[in-house]
């Protein structure tokens, strides 16, 4: 292992990636997602949660202001730069984690950064002509994600013939095209898109397979948290998929997974702190540097 590989550099800030599983809490500023049903929506309830996410142990916070659900529509731009300034703006703040746009737009990706966010985390991988250029001057962080299509056509695109290294590939590619673009390798992160443009099975795979996507040298972000394939394995609907997100945690922090996307934090530290002391034989945690 190079010594730089899974070291994950958001501009002054450095996750060490190598030493063990970091969370990611999400808060959805939205009054439609799949998860929480416009439970964060008004501006000071997302911040409070963002508060209590990260005295229960985030490692870092995600917020979105546009659900990408299967078969969702697209928010206007001005009405999601609406809902995420004055949350991201409040938490950079109130705590002293970094904090993540989840966005597909570079103007929200910008405006973003100047209020504290850190990082980019973005479900089309670049795709807007300006992204990389706005991570690169703020030297910011970012998630590259894979997906095919649009959130409200992207079921439709589920063909492949090697789903695990189809999408290994795409990210492979996609961080060679944000190194092009001047973007340091180190500030780059790549997740396999769980839920995007995949069938359940497809799902599956990639989680059982996680650990093809560390040979790319980046850390690798997944995202299993109360998702429908894992309601459906349950016959649970979504406020009943702790536990079973709680196993897919587990499986993919074992298996070497760097960073796990989710909402019930608190229960999902613990989850990794189990995991990582496996993994450690015991040993105590080595301090991040």
């Amino acid at each position: 292992m190079k010594s730089d590989e899974f070291v994950w550099r958001i501009g002054p800030i450095v996750l060490d990636c190598r030493t063990r599983t970091h969370v990611m809490g999400i808060i959805n500023v939205t009054p439609d997602s799949f998860s929480d049903g416009g439970r964060f929506f008004d501006p000071e309830v997302a911040v409070g949660a963002g508060i209590e996410m990260a005295a229960n142990g985030a490692d870092i916070l995600d917020v979105g202001g546009e659900s990408t659900r299967p078969g969702s529509d697209a928010v206007p731009f001005e009405k999601e730069l609406g809902r995420v300034l004055p949350v991201i703006k409040r938490l950079a703040a109130e705590v002293d984690i970094p904090i993540s746009v989840d966005t597909r737009r570079a103007g929200v990706a910008k405006a973003a950064i100047e209020v504290g966010a850190a990082i980019v985390n973005d479900v089309t991988a670049g795709s807007d002509p300006s992204m990389f250029e706005v991570v690169k001057e703020a030297g910011a962080g970012m998630v590259l994600m894979h997906m095919r299509g649009e959130p409200k056509t992207m079921q439709q695109l589920t063909d492949y013939v090697d789903v695990v290294a189809e999408v290994r590939a795409y990210l492979a590619e996609r961080v060679e095209a944000a190194v092009e673009a001047g973007i340091e390798q180190a500030h780059l992160g790549v997740d396999p898109g769980l839920g995007f443009a995949k069938t359940e099975r497809q799902n599956y795979m990639l989680m059982r397979d996680i650990a093809a996507f560390g040979e790319l040298g980046r850390p690798v972000v997944v995202g299993p948290s109360r998702k429908s394939f894992i309601g459906k394995v349950l016959g649970t609907e979504v406020d009943q998929r702790m536990e079973g997100t709680a196993g897919a945690v587990a499986w993919m922090a074992g298996q070497g997974a760097h960073v796990v996307r989710v909402h019930d934090v608190r229960e999902m530290v613990r989850v990794v702190q189990v995991i990582d002391a496996i993994r450690r034989g015991g040993e105590p945690l080595t301090l991040e540097r």
